[in-house]
């Protein structure tokens, strides 16, 4: 991913998480690899997995939030990002995507 090919890179990723499915950290870099080559849906089916599997990882809301967000499901996106918020009240780019978000979805209703 730092020479610059995420989709490379989540092709890898991909392989090294069906050899070691349990590893969370190889599950991230993978979420990460497939929202930078713009796999939003698969992005969040990898951080819903993190989530799922330890809900203590704030980036792992943040991320769901984020790539459900991509796929235009705004909706959806509110609740994960507001967790990751909760969280980590301190990260502006946490608080500023949740507000991007409520401020869209608060447009979509007048």
């Amino acid at each position: 991913m730092e020479e610059g090919s995420p989709a490379a890179a989540a092709a890898l990723l991909e392989r090294a998480a069906q050899a070691e499915p349990e590893s969370r950290s190889i599950r991230e870099a993978l979420a990460r690899a497939q929202f930078n080559s713009r796999r939003y849906a698969d992005a969040a089916g990898s951080f819903r997995w993190i989530v799922d599997a330890n809900p203590a990882e704030d980036y792992a809301y943040y991320g769901l939030g984020m790539a459900l967000w991509r796929t235009g499901d705004i909706e959806a996106a509110q609740e994960p990002l507001a967790v990751a918020v909760a969280m980590r009240p301190d990260l502006r780019h946490y608080v500023s995507a949740l507000t991007q978000v409520r401020a869209t979805l608060r447009a979509r209703q007048v």
